[in-house]
C-alpha cells in the first residue's frame, strides 16, 4: 500500500512537471510570437520613428478594417487607397515639380522641337521662378497648356524615353540620388503595408498621368491602370483632323499626344477623376496642400466606412527644403479639418535614403539657360536681320517719346498665402503697405478694394486688396518692393501691371 501511494505520488509529480515545462513552452512560443511580430514591425517601418502618432493611427486603422470580427470591417474589394505624388510620395522641392522641370528643359534645351513665344515665356517663367517660388498664381494652368503644346505628336514611348532621361540625371540640391530615386522612403513602406492588407492603391496626381507612369514604374508595384493624373487627348498618327468616331486605326498607325489639354487635376478635379477612373470612394486619401483637400473631404465626409485623411508637410530644413515656420499655420488648418497630420522632421527617420546628402547649392540657373534669345522677350524680339538697323524718328515722334511714361499697378492681397487669412487687419495692413512704398519711392497713390473667389467647399473667399499705382519709376523698382511685400504679407505672388500713359503735371498755366 505505502509502495503504491509512493508511485501515485511519483506519477503526480511527474504529470505536475510535463503540465510546467509545456507551460513553459507554451509562455515561451507565446513570447517568441511576441519578440516576432516586433521583429515584423521593425522590419515594415524601418523608415519611421515608432513613436509617430500617425503612423500609429494608420496601424490601428488598418488593423480594425482588416479584421472580420470588427465592425469596422471593409470588404477587400472597397479598401481604396488614394494617393498624391508631388510632395507626397515623391520628393517637389529640388527645386519645384519634376514636371515642371521637364517642361522647361524641353523648351530651353531640347534641340528637337522649336518653342514659339508662348512656350518660351512659361519655360522661362519656371526657369526663372523655381528657386524664390514667385511663380505667378496662373502658372498650374498655364503650365498645363503648354506642356501639352510641348510634347504634342510624340508617341508614348518617345514621351516615355524623354522623361527616362530627366529621370537619370542627379537631383539639383542633393548628393547621392536621381530624379528616378527621389522617393519618400517611408511612404513607400505605408504603400507597401496597404497592399499587404489587400489595399488597392492609386496615385492621383497633379503631374501628367504619363509622367507619373514612366516615373512610378519599377519603383513602386502599382499598375498603369492604377495611376491617374493630368490629361491630354490622343490621336492615331495618320488621323489629322479627322473625328476618332470616323477614322479607324490600322497597322500603321501609333497613338501620339495632342495638344489639347483635357484636365489639370488639381482640386475638385481630382474628385471627378477618382468618380470616372475608380468608380468607388475611397477610404484612405494620402495628400500634402490643398490641392488635395477636395479628394480628402471626398474620402472622409459622408463615407459608409471607417475612413481617414493623412497630410504630409515638408518641416525637414536639414535633410530637405522644407520650412518649419511656414508650415505651422498649415499643420493646425490640417488638423482642424480632420486630418492626421505626418511631419517630415519628427515621423521619419531618414527621407531619400541615409545615403543622401543635402547640399544647399543649386545649379537651376546655369543649366536651363537657354541660347534662344535668352533675357529678350520673344514676343517683342526683332527678326535677326533688322537687329543692327537704327529705327527711323521723326523729331515729333521724339518729342512724343520723352512725354510717355510708364505706369505701374500693383494688386496686393493681404490674406496668407498658407492659410487663407487676413496677415494684418485692414489699417494695419494699409500702413505696412505705404511703409514699404514710402521707403521705395517717391510717391505713389493707394486704393482699397476687395478681391473674391470660390473656394474648394463651394464657399465664396473674400480678400481685402490695396491697389497701388506708380509713376516715374523703373520696374526693377518696382520689384524689388514687390519682394518686400511677398515677405510682409507671405504672399505667393503680387500682380503687377504695365501701362504705357502720358504723364503731366497741371499747374493751370494754360487757363
Amino acid at each position: 500500500m505505502k509502495r503504491y501511494f509512493t508511485l501515485l505520488a511519483a506519477l503526480l509529480m511527474a504529470l505536475m512537471l510535463s503540465g510546467s515545462i509545456m507551460a513553459q513552452e507554451s509562455s515561451d512560443a507565446a513570447n517568441a510570437g511576441t519578440e516576432a511580430e516586433g521583429y515584423e514591425y521593425e522590419e515594415v517601418f524601418a523608415e519611421w520613428n515608432p513613436e509617430a502618432p500617425a503612423l500609429n493611427t494608420l496601424i490601428d486603422y488598418v488593423e480594425a478594417v482588416t479584421d472580420e470580427s470588427s465592425e469596422d470591417f471593409i470588404p477587400p474589394a472597397d479598401r481604396i487607397a488614394v494617393f498624391d505624388m508631388d510632395g507626397t510620395v515623391y520628393g517637389e522641392l529640388f527645386p519645384t515639380y519634376l514636371e515642371y522641370y521637364t517642361l522647361a528643359w524641353r523648351i530651353l534645351k531640347d534641340p528637337s522641337i522649336e518653342p514659339d513665344a508662348e512656350m518660351l515665356k512659361v519655360g522661362r517663367t519656371i526657369r526663372d521662378c523655381a528657386l524664390d517660388k514667385s511663380f505667378p498664381e496662373d502658372m498650374p494652368v498655364q503650365h498645363a497648356i503648354q506642356a501639352a503644346r510641348a510634347y504634342a505628336g510624340m508617341t508614348l514611348n518617345e514621351f516615355s524615353d524623354f522623361i527616362t532621361q530627366i529621370l537619370l540625371r542627379d537631383v539639383d540640391g542633393f548628393e547621392g540620388m536621381t530624379y528616378g530615386e527621389a522617393f519618400y522612403q517611408p511612404i513607400i513602406e505605408v504603400i507597401e503595408y496597404l497592399q499587404e492588407n489587400d489595399f488597392k492603391v492609386y496615385i492621383v496626381s497633379g503631374s501628367d498621368r504619363f509622367i507619373c507612369r514612366t516615373l512610378i514604374e519599377g519603383a513602386l508595384d502599382i499598375p498603369y491602370e492604377n495611376i491617374i493624373g493630368m490629361d491630354v487627348a490622343m490621336k492615331a498618327t495618320n488621323q489629322g483632323d479627322t473625328d476618332g468616331l470616323d477614322y479607324v486605326f490600322s497597322a500603321e498607325d501609333d497613338v501620339v499626344r495632342t495638344d489639347k489639354l483635357l484636365i489639370k487635376n488639381l482640386k475638385m478635379n481630382k474628385v471627378c477623376q477618382i468618380v470616372q477612373d475608380i468608380g468607388r470612394q475611397p477610404v484612405l486619401s494620402f495628400g500634402n496642400s490643398s490641392g488635395d483637400v477636395s479628394m480628402h473631404n471626398y474620402t472622409i465626409y459622408n463615407n459608409p466606412y471607417r475612413s481617414a485623411a493623412f497630410m504630409l508637410i515638408a518641416d525637414d530644413e536639414v535633410r530637405d527644403y522644407g520650412n518649419t515656420e511656414k508650415v505651422q499655420p498649415l499643420k493646425e488648418q490640417w488638423e482642424k479639418n480632420g486630418y492626421n497630420v505626418i511631419s517630415m522632421k519628427d515621423d521619419f527617420k531618414t527621407i531619400y535614403g541615409e545615403n543622401v546628402v543635402k547640399t544647399g547649392t543649386f545649379h537651376w540657373m546655369e543649366e536651363l539657360a537657354d541660347d534662344r534669345g535668352d533675357g529678350a522677350d520673344a514676343e517683342t524680339a526683332q527678326p535677326a536681320e533688322a537687329a543692327d538697323a537704327e529705327p527711323v524718328q521723326t523729331d515729333a515722334a521724339a518729342d512724343e517719346a520723352e512725354d510717355k511714361d510708364v505706369q505701374y499697378v500693383m494688386y496686393l492681397g493681404t490674406n496668407d498665402k498658407d492659410t487663407n487669412e487676413p496677415v494684418f487687419d485692414h489699417e494695419q495692413a494699409k500702413e505696412k503697405a505705404k511703409e514699404i512704398l514710402i521707403d521705395s519711392f517717391g510717391g505713389y497713390t493707394i486704393q482699397e478694394a476687395e478681391g473674391g473667389w470660390k473656394a474648394d467647399d463651394g464657399s465664396v473667399a473674400q480678400e481685402y486688396t490695396l491697389v497701388i499705382y506708380l509713376s516715374d519709376t523703373t520696374l526693377e523698382d518696382v520689384h524689388a518692393a514687390a519682394d518686400k511685400m511677398l515677405e510682409t504679407f507671405n504672399q505667393s505672388s503680387v500682380l503687377i501691371q504695365e501701362n504705357p500713359t502720358t504723364t503731366e503735371f497741371y499747374d493751370g498755366s494754360a487757363k
